[in-house]
C-alpha cells in the first residue's frame, strides 16, 4: 500500500483562540471546501465542541461528481495546539489528517499534514499520479484562499 503525504503551512493574522475556534468547528469545514464538492454534514449536533472520539459524517463528491459518505473520527486533541481526524468510512484506504496551530511573532502558523492512501493498490497509485494528488492540492489551495479571506492580513 502506497502512502502519500500532503503538507501545507499558512500564516494567519488572528489570535490563537480565533483560529482554533474556527478550525475545530466541524460546521466550518463546508466554508473552506469548494462548492463543487457538494459538501454536507450529516451528523447531528455539528455545532457542539469537538472531542476525542467524535464521529462526523459527511456527504461529499471528491472526484468526478460521485457522491460518497465520508465518516471521520477525531482521534486526538490538544486544545489550541492540534487535532487529528482519521477516516473510518470513505473514498480512501487511509486518511490521517493532522491540524496544528502555534503562535509566532508574525501570527498563527497553521500546518496541515495529511497522510493518505488511495484504494485499489496499483490502480490507486496511478489515479493518484493522474488526478488525486492534483485534486487534493486544488482543494487545499481553495482552503488557503478562503482562510486568507476569513483572517485578512
Amino acid at each position: 500500500m502506497a502512502v502519500y503525504t500532503l503538507e501545507r503551512d499558512q500564516l494567519l493574522k488572528a489570535t490563537l483562540a480565533e483560529v482554533w475556534n474556527f478550525i475545530s468547528s466541524p460546521e466550518n469545514l463546508k466554508t473552506i471546501t469548494p462548492d463543487y464538492m457538494g459538501f454536507d454534514i450529516l451528523s447531528e449536533n455539528p455545532l457542539q465542541e469537538m472531542y476525542e472520539g467524535m464521529i462526523i459524517r459527511y456527504k461529499v463528491s471528491p472526484l468526478l461528481g460521485i457522491k460518497t459518505t465520508w465518516v471521520t473520527e477525531i482521534t486526538h486533541i490538544r486544545h489550541q495546539q492540534f487535532f487529528i481526524d482519521e477516516q473510518r468510512i470513505g473514498p480512501y484506504k487511509l486518511w490521517h489528517h493532522q491540524h496544528h496551530i502555534k503562535e509566532t511573532p508574525e501570527g498563527i502558523l497553521m500546518k496541515d499534514i495529511v497522510h493518505y492512501s488511495p484504494p485499489f493498490g496499483f490502480l490507486g497509485a496511478v489515479a493518484n499520479s493522474l488526478m488525486i494528488k492534483s485534486k487534493l492540492n486544488e482543494i487545499f489551495d481553495y482552503r488557503w484562499n478562503k482562510l486568507e479571506e476569513i483572517f485578512p492580513v
